[in-house]
């Protein structure tokens, strides 16, 4: 069945490989301020995101929690930090993030970065197996993994994250990647979806734009849809969280998809690498 036949309406999810499934679309919270993030959850469930996207890095998980008190059933997705990784760690940060979102249950937690070097993440990720097996967690899986590091944890632990989060979009698009989550029914998901901003101007993506009577950012989360990709795009302008999410009503035309996909750079990665990157 292909995205454009069942992603009609925001309340659309995905299947997961482990029986549970997520909404296609949800708010992510990168950068939002902490005193900001309850009201910017609030608004967005209002519009209807079913969704939202918060990490211990954000530092907002406590705002995640207080928009969402009321709304238990709001998909929340959450990840493990770097200087957390460790087996016994790994269950203390855990801890840590559901109490300040409030739930005793966390829809999805991930692995933020494989960070080789470290070489803890077998072991975290034995963590989060123990997690879900308690009912703590219903869905466990990374982001920023590379082909090698999610074979790695499949051959140690037989057991494949439904989910690899990852940087995507038309500038940077992971082709090789994608196919090889498809072939493990791992399911792709897009941080920084619009690139930053800098795609939006592109001049084929605002000729696409006009064409359908959508804005560029519309274009590209639509794009992603039918790539069958996962989007959390981040906004706390109440104008463009409507936006964000009003894509479900029309579809581009495989012309369309196919002069997207000539935007892929060898050069489009914009954030870091997650071979080389240090940061804790």
């Amino acid at each position: 069945m292909t995205i454009q036949k069942i992603a009609t309406n925001h309340l659309s999810r995905v299947s997961l490989r482990d029986g549970q499934s997520m909404p296609w679309l949800g708010l992510g919270v990168w950068e939002t301020p902490e005193a900001q993030t309850a009201d910017v959850v609030r608004q967005a469930v209002k519009l209807g995101y079913q969704a939202v996207d918060t990490a211990r890095l954000y530092k907002n998980e406590a705002g995640v929690g207080e928009g969402l008190a009321e709304h238990p059933n709001i998909f929340v997705t959450t990840k493990l930090w770097n200087d957390d990784q460790g087996y016994d760690s790994t269950l203390r940060a855990f801890e840590k993030s559901a109490r300040l979102l409030k739930r005793d249950v966390v829809d999805l937690y991930l692995i933020h970065w494989p960070m080789p070097r470290q070489g803890q993440y077998v072991e975290s990720w034995k963590a989060l197996i123990h997690l879900q097996k308690e009912g703590r967690i219903r869905s466990i899986g990374v982001s920023n993994f590379e082909e090698e590091h999610l074979v790695h944890l499949m051959d140690e632990t037989g057991v494949v994250p439904v989910i690899n989060q990852i940087e995507l979009h038309p500038y940077f698009q992971q082709r090789s990647l994608r196919a090889f989550h498809a072939k493990h029914r791992i399911q792709t998901e897009a941080w920084r979806p619009l690139g930053k901003g800098v795609i939006l101007g592109n001049s084929l993506i605002q000729t696409i734009a006009q064409k359908y009577k959508r804005s560029s950012a519309q274009v590209i989360l639509r794009w992603h849809l039918q790539n069958e990709i996962v989007v959390i795009p981040k906004s706390v302008n109440p104008e463009r969280l409507a936006q964000n999410l009003d894509i479900f009503d029309f579809t581009l035309s495989r012309e369309d998809m196919e002069a997207i996909a000539t935007l892929d750079r060898s050069d489009g990665r914009m954030g870091e690498d997650p071979q080389t990157v240090t940061f804790k």
